[in-house]
């Protein structure tokens, strides 16, 4: 028996939501409102966040956020998610938001965004997560990239705290 690794391979957190976007959920035009996607997009960060850290996991930042397409009335919306990275107690989430038309089976990619999550013990206190392993060529990228965009988040949180005074 080989020895366990010193962490969560990325598949062991991979997510699937979906939902059917329905009259209540859009604005005047028919399409669904942003808010409820990016609503959706934390959901389906947080099952990612906490099936690889297996303790509850709040949302601390989202990344920037585009809307490609518009998401129709009577469309599924498919999200998936993994973590790309762990940083001791906080995680980065990947979720790509797609619809399905399934009347014809049309599949667009909507949007995309990075979410980063901290782990909570039971006294709601931060917690260290265990690392993520990444295996493919693709999780190696994302888990390069999920550095990159942290240093520039915590530059970026750095400047606005200098600024604040």
């Amino acid at each position: 028996m080989e020895p366990k690794p010193p962490g969560r391979f990325v598949r062991e957190s991979i997510s699937e939501y979906s939902e059917y976007a329905l009259p209540n959920d859009a604005n005047a035009l028919g399409n669904v409102l942003g808010g409820k996607v990016m609503h959706l997009v934390d959901l389906a960060g947080a099952l990612a966040a906490v099936r690889h850290s297996r303790c509850p996991a709040v949302t601390a930042s989202v990344d920037h956020m585009s809307f490609l397409h518009p998401v129709h009335v009577g469309h599924l919306i498919v999200l998936r998610s993994s973590v790309n990275r762990v940083f001791r107690t906080s995680m980065e989430v990947g979720v790509r938001v797609e619809v399905e038309n399934l009347i014809t089976g049309e599949i667009v990619h909507t949007s995309s965004a990075y979410l980063t999550f901290v782990a909570l013990d039971q006294s709601g206190q931060r917690c260290p997560v265990l690392p993520v392993i990444p295996e493919t060529e693709d999780e190696k990228r994302r888990y390069e990239e999920a550095g990159q965009r942290r240093t520039y988040r915590l530059a970026e949180r750095e400047k606005a705290q200098r600024k604040r005074g």
